[in-house]
């Protein structure tokens, strides 16, 4: 069993950032301008907003924080949105949810520019990744089919299973590994809430990622041998001695039969982040919507 490092991959991969932003500079070319929209005090949300500001700054990216109060209407919201549209100054941006019930995240979401949709979200982006068009692609998704490429994890002609289905990571992450491309051609399969036996499915599968949002939901009766697993779960515990992290998968049992396993924390987390970072990079070159 060999562990899937995101916290190794995603420093690498911020080193490589890093030497493009060093030759934007070296060039006079502005350094690309990362931002994120935090509405109320979502402590999950904080935390990740928190991290992707350090990583911005790692890479030499410009960054900022806008901080809105949970009392914040939709209306507003949607002005602070507008503004980011229009700000040449800002390569790419982030409304981070969950946002408060009385806004419409849909509304929010497709209300931001696509060609600053850096979180790959937007209803055009979304068609363009299903088109296999260049795109700007969902970031999670993004990060478990580069983690799969940089440790030569064969996809193509195997069985994948994907376990959730929602618009953030199972169902973009379905589309890619089933794409005619590098770290895809896979025969995929969705399973989620209503699949009538995920374990035939799963017991069948040379790769599963679970994305289903219940702690230890993968057990190791549902596990052949040899599958890798990508575990993209993270729920927090409060204990005596602080916080234990767990994901959708039931690591010490399961990790025994696995060729390859990402670990919680340390697996997925790092790469959502990162491939966050290399959208906004894409942004500031142009390399999708040109400029």
């Amino acid at each position: 069993m060999q562990l899937i490092d995101g916290k190794k991959t995603s420093k690498e991969i911020r080193e490589e950032i890093a030497e493009e932003v060093k030759e934007m500079t070296a060039s006079e070319k502005r350094t690309p301008k990362l931002v994120a929209v935090l509405v109320g005090n979502d402590g999950a949300s904080r935390t990740y907003v928190n991290a992707k500001s350090k990583a911005c700054e790692k890479v030499g990216f410009g960054t900022e924080t806008l901080h809105f109060e949970e009392s914040m209407t939709q209306d507003e919201l949607l002005k602070e949105v507008e503004k980011l549209n229009n700000d040449d100054e800002v390569d790419g941006f982030i409304v981070q949810v969950p946002l408060p019930k009385h806004i419409d995240e849909d509304v929010i979401l497709q209300a931001i520019n696509p060609k600053k949709d850096v979180d790959g979200f937007h209803p055009t982006n979304i068609g363009r990744m299903t088109l296999g068009l260049p795109t700007y692609l969902p970031a999670t998704p993004a990060g478990i089919v580069e983690l799969l490429k940089r440790y030569n994890i064969e996809t193509s002609g195997k069985n994948c299973v994907v376990i959730g289905r929602s618009n953030i990571v199972g169902t973009p992450v379905s589309i890619l590994l089933s794409r005619k491309t590098e770290g895809g051609n896979s025969t995929v399969t969705l399973c989620h809430s209503r699949t009538a036996d995920i374990k035939a499915h799963t017991l069948q599968a040379d790769i599963i990622i679970v994305a289903i949002g219940k702690k230890h939901f993968l057990t190791e009766d549902m596990v052949k041998d040899g599958a890798v697993i990508v575990d993209v779960g993270i729920h927090r515990e409060e204990k005596e001695n602080g916080v234990k992290l767990y994901g959708d998968v039931d690591f010490e049992n399961v990790a025994p039969k696995c060729s390859y396993i990402t670990p919680v924390p340390g697996g997925v987390g790092p790469m959502t982040i990162v491939s966050l970072l290399q959208n906004t990079l894409l942004a500031a070159k142009g390399e999708i919507y040109k400029k």
